[in-house]
């Protein structure tokens, strides 16, 4: 059990901004500008958080980078255009 216990810390922060992100989303369903802006911040959080563990641990490279980068980008694009589509 240790072994998951360990980064309890570094993931909590991270389900920390998918949670808020989730609730702002929720909340703000009427306002489909803001929900947009927090679709933004929740993947710039995601990436900033992800950039931020891996220096912790060391083991940070270029392509770790790009990595988060690119998920981030698909999962906002995705809610952008689920929230904008007519």
């Amino acid at each position: 059990m240790h072994k998951y216990t360990k980064h309890l810390p570094h993931y909590l922060p991270l389900l920390g901004i998918f949670l808020t992100g989730f609730l702002g989303l929720y909340f703000f369903s009427y306002d489909r500008a803001f929900q947009a802006a927090i679709a933004v911040s929740v993947g710039i959080a995601y990436v900033v958080w992800g950039i931020v563990h891996h220096a912790l641990h060391k083991d940070l490279y270029l392509e770790v980078v790009l990595e988060y980068i690119l998920i981030a980008v698909l999962c906002t694009s995705t809610i952008l255009f689920v929230l904008f589509r007519t």
